[in-house]
């Protein structure tokens, strides 16, 4: 069955309020899923799929096929873009998969993908920090305070023990994720105020094919072509970067995006402090990445600061838009 004609279907079939909301529900709890547990193994399908494809090509391919899927889809279900909506979509796939994901994919060819995580998890005291000079005043509460300080406290122990013992190289690649830290939440914010509502499906095909194109250009001029063939690709960095287009970015992101438009920054933000919990885990158990001490405690500094990020900023809005 096509997917217009399913879609005529399902509108020709009336739901009683009592399935609707089961339905609506199952959505929502499927949507929160996506964000919470299936972005959280991005990061070890990242380390896996760089570990033989170069990683702004990984990053490409992965942009570029997922775009096209749902572009295609937003072609059958007759969406237009306009043009502000392009212009915009431009600077939000610079942002969010140029800056924010090629340095993410770059890094993880240097450090764990535990530790990548928890340096991303990172971002709400990015947004905070960006929101507050857009606007121009600095709106502070004591629990937001005590988050900023605690999470770069985590972010220095980290750097100070997990990371510079091990090398340049790991440092390097620490300060790359720490970048594209700040580039997505720098796109977090440019969304909230460009032209690009509506249709989820329409922002996430824009978004990703323009940033696909960014990506695989600059890889070029990068030099990732010399030396590389499709041949010495394995079969494991395959299966990574097919589980990183269909569930990383066309359903994750697409689930991102739909519940960045039906409920508050702040709820949806609570994927950065649930993702790296998923990621630390899983590297743990898969691929043999070591849990010390140290790593522990600057991961419970770094979740909690994030926690006590958000409590803040909600506070705030209740104040500012009290019900």
């Amino acid at each position: 069955m096509s997917t217009e004609r399913a879609a005529t279907s399902v509108q020709e079939i009336p739901l009683t309020p009592g399935i609707a909301n089961r339905a609506n529900r199952s959505l929502v709890l499927f949507s929160f899923f996506s964000i919470w547990i299936i972005w959280g193994s991005t990061y070890l399908a990242i380390r896996y799929a760089v570990e033989t494809i170069p990683p702004l090509y990984t990053a490409g391919l992965r942009h570029l096929t997922a775009g096209t899927i749902l572009l295609l889809w937003c072609v059958l279900k007759g969406l237009k873009p306009t043009a502000a909506q392009v212009r915009a979509s431009i600077v939000i796939g610079a942002l969010f998969f140029l800056i924010g994901h090629g340095s993410l994919h770059w890094a993880e060819t240097r450090v764990p993908s535990g530790l990548a995580s928890l340096l991303v998890a990172t971002e709400p005291i990015f947004v905070f920090a960006i929101a507050s000079a857009a606007a121009r005043r600095w709106r502070i509460n004591a629990m937001l305070a005590a988050g900023v300080l605690v999470g770069l406290g985590g972010v220095a122990l980290l750097m100070g023990k997990s990371v510079l013992v091990l090398g340049t190289g790991m440092m390097t690649g620490a300060i790359a994720v720490l970048v594209g830290a700040l580039g997505w939440s720098a796109g977090i914010i440019y969304s909230r105020r460009s032209q690009l509502s509506g249709s989820p499906l329409l922002l996430s095909a824009m978004s990703l094919l323009s940033g696909s194109a960014m990506l695989l250009a600059t890889g070029t001029l990068a030099g990732e072509w010399r030396g590389f063939s499709f041949a010495q690709v394995t079969s494991r960095s395959w299966l990574a970067l097919a589980y990183l287009i269909v569930f990383g970015s066309v359903i994750a992101f697409t689930a991102y995006n739909w519940l960045l438009e039906r409920y508050s920054p702040t709820l949806v933000a609570t994927h950065t402090y649930v993702n790296p919990i998923v990621a630390v885990l899983l590297g743990w158990w898969m691929a043999g990445e070591r849990i010390t001490l140290n790593f522990g405690f600057a991961a419970a500094m770094i979740i909690g600061a994030v926690v006590l990020v958000d409590r803040g900023t909600s506070q705030i809005e209740r104040v500012e838009n009290p019900s």
